[in-house]
């Protein structure tokens, strides 16, 4: 069966949303905050270089383009960063927290059990006040 354009999908992206928020740990700006100078937590930005340049980071995050984010965590891949194996656990976040919820989701069904996402996501750090790192 083809999809006409326009037309509704079978399962939009507020769905998948959804759904992978219902089974991963979302965490609150006021609860990244407290988190944000622990050893034991590593923050990683999953937005485009080009939303880093405008809008700037959490200060010391770990910059991982959504895209590569998968190969980066996979110790059999040859994009591996060991910095995302450390056994610290991945605070992850985007701009409005639905990329980061998707990519948490699909983090833990690759079998990283330490990872979470950041609810509302640097749009929601950024309106709470809290510090924000030029890039």
């Amino acid at each position: 069966m083809t999809r006409e354009p326009g037309s509704p999908l079978t399962r939009p992206s507020a769905v998948m949303v959804a759904e992978a928020r219902a089974s991963i740990e979302n965490i609150t700006v006021a609860d990244a905050a407290a988190l944000l100078e622990r050893d034991d937590v590593l923050f990683v930005d999953i937005r485009d270089p080009r939303e880093l340049a405008r809008l700037g980071t959490i200060p010391g995050s770990f910059r991982a383009p959504r895209g590569m984010l998968e190969f980066w965590v996979d110790p059999a891949s040859p994009y591996y960063k060991p910095a995302l194996d450390s056994g610290q656990k991945l605070v992850l976040f985007c701009g409005s927290g639905w990329r980061s919820a998707l990519t948490a989701k699909t983090l833990q069904e690759m079998g990283l059990d330490n990872v979470a996402h950041l609810d509302g996501g640097f749009t929601a750090w950024q309106e709470a006040g809290q510090p924000v790192e030029t890039v």
